[in-house]
């Protein structure tokens, strides 16, 4: 019996190369003569021809000729093939170290996308994680996980149905953990399917284990099976970050959480303390606010996100205050005291702040931890990041950093593109040349925050001439269809030409109706080009015309009312 016939029926149809626990089969590139013995002519598929042997258990990839008509096409996991094989693994498994095009050091959303783009082009590339479960914090503790809390917040509250229909909705009765997450992580395993498919159409080999630099080119890997040795051509750093953990403040991650630790809690709080007042604070405050949880949320400045267009700023905490949250404005906690009652925080002030959890989201860092950036020539910046040039170049060559790695903006949707600009300039694709000049902010608050270009404040610090249009909710038809009369859609745009320069909403879908207002940005052009559009109707999207003419009205010193 042939090798292939006595392990054809175990083979897997993967697809995806797992170097910590299968060998690749790939169809011989001469067929034996007829009748002879089946054998193993083994040659090594690397991006350089040259091989060092540093390990016993460094798998590679061999090709296997077989005089039968059997041939395999995809991967085989390694469990089956002992069973079918069983002493003969040890003749095929010979160290080396593996060479690639291009080594990924985590498996994010840059990471992801920039591995991707690079096998497009027909490079070889192998992404390295650590952790369990691909995606990084934007799939398993962050983006996708909160923003999918958000929608299960809203429908366990009835809080998009208040004041619809006459009914008065309230929190559904005995509503428990499990039932809270459950969608989440229907949708987070989704994901994570998605990311390996992903993988696996660009036939990229996954690794994995624990990196750490060697020298500017080598990375070694230790995974459950020993150690790995890589060297890329190309390296692409897109590790993510990690919450700020200070020294005082003691998480027990049973009543004091981090924002990737929030999501492990066994019960829903009657009252919740969150400590800072950034995009994570303000987010999962307002969705344990629409469950009817007493949230205090504290902050060291003197209002809530302060990148944010002011009026768009003031209108979230009105609509917080009027859910019922409290806020402690230039304020922090300076003790924490966990016990089987709760959280007790003691603030600067003297005042004491008394809840059955606390969520600490003032802040994150480079998740960098044990890579040895020395080796490579590398350090992290005084903000704890890894410094780039505008093309995600480190200072050592050949070594490029995307995502949250490198800090600022820190949002999923510039990481994938910021993964993607990086291959193309380290392999010279005449594709992706730079990261679009104008970006979304996307807050997923309740209600949802979305802007791009400048602020008012922003017009006044650079002193531009600037004019406003505003589109109110209220005057919208859909908008009381659906039950936001709340909602503002705000236009920036320069008083001599009527060019648009910043769009702000606030409401319903804000942000999905922020790209509407970024094509006009983006292209140069001017308010009329809404007032010209043809916008179904009922839609929120028709704000922008109405904006438009509040802009103009605004222009020419006459309107008949406001917004």
């Amino acid at each position: 019996m042939s090798i292939f016939e006595a392990i054809s029926g175990e083979l897997q149809e993967t697809g995806l190369f797992f170097l910590e626990d299968c060998l690749a089969i790939k169809e011989p590139a001469a067929r034996p003569e007829p009748g002879s013995q089946p054998r193993l002519a083994a040659s090594h598929d690397s991006a350089q021809p040259s091989q060092e042997l540093v390990s016993p258990v460094a798998l590679f990839f061999y090709t296997f000729s077989d005089s039968t008509d059997f041939v395999p096409s995809r991967a085989a996991r390694q469990p089956p093939f002992k069973n079918a094989c069983s002493g003969l693994q040890r003749e095929v498994c010979v160290a080396s170290v593996e060479n690639f095009d291009l080594i990924v050091i985590g498996c994010g959303p840059a990471g992801e996308k920039g591995g991707a783009q690079a096998a497009y082009f027909g490079k070889r590339v192998a992404v390295i994680e650590r952790a369990e479960h691909m995606g990084g914090s934007c799939i398993n503790t962050g983006t996708v996980p909160s923003k999918t809390l958000r929608e299960s917040a809203l429908y366990f509250s009835g809080l998009k149905q208040r004041g619809l229909y006459g009914i008065d909705y309230s929190l559904k009765e005995n509503l428990t953990v499990h039932d809270f997450m459950r969608h989440e992580r229907e949708v987070v395993e989704m994901e994570r399917r998605r990311i390996l498919k992903n993988l696996e159409l660009h036939h990229i080999q996954l690794v994995l284990g624990q990196a750490a630099f060697e020298d500017a080119h080598t990375v070694a890997v230790t995974g459950v099976n020993g150690t790995r040795r890589l060297r890329g051509e190309v390296i692409l750093i897109s590790t993510g970050s990690k919450p700020h953990r200070p020294p005082e403040i003691a998480f027990d991650d049973v009543h004091t959480f981090d924002s990737d630790t929030f999501l492990q809690m066994d019960r829903i709080p009657k009252s919740l303390a969150v400590i800072g007042g950034g995009v994570i604070g303000c987010e999962y405050a307002s969705i344990f606010m629409a469950l009817g949880v007493e949230v205090t949320l504290v902050d060291g400045r003197d209002r809530l996100l302060p990148f944010l267009d002011g009026e768009i700023s003031d209108r979230l905490r009105d609509r917080l205050t009027a859910l019922g949250m409290r806020f402690l404005f230039n304020e922090r906690p300076v003790k924490v005291e966990n016990s089987s009652a709760g959280v007790r925080l003691s603030m600067k002030s003297g005042k004491i702040l008394e809840t059955d959890a606390a969520l600490f989201a003032a802040g994150r860092r480079a998740a960098v931890d044990g890579l040895a950036l020395e080796k490579a020539g590398l350090a992290i910046n005084d903000r704890g990041y890894i410094p780039v040039d505008d093309n995600y170049r480190t200072t050592a060559p050949g070594i490029y950093a995307a995502g949250d790695v490198i800090g600022f903006p820190a949002l999923a949707s510039t990481s994938m593109e910021q993964g993607r600009v990086a291959v193309c300039h380290a392999f010279g694709f005449k594709y992706k040349q730079r990261v679009a000049s104008m970006l979304p902010m996307g807050i997923y608050t309740i209600p949802e925050i979305s802007a791009a270009g400048e602020t008012e404040e922003s017009c006044k610090e650079k002193k531009i001439d600037y004019c406003v249009g505003r589109a109110h909710y209220e005057n919208n038809a859909r908008g009381h269809i659906i039950g936001d009369t709340a909602g503002l859609l705000k236009l920036i745009f320069a008083r001599a030409d009527r060019k648009l320069l910043g769009v702000s909403l606030i409401g319903e879908s804000a942000t999905e109706l922020i790209h509407i207002g970024m094509m006009i940005l983006d292209n140069g052009q001017t308010i009329d080009e809404f007032i010209e559009q043809v916008f179904n109707y009922p839609t929120l999207s028709e704000t922008y015309k109405y904006a438009a003419y509040d802009g103009l009205g605004n222009l020419a010193g006459h309107k008949l009312r406001e917004g």
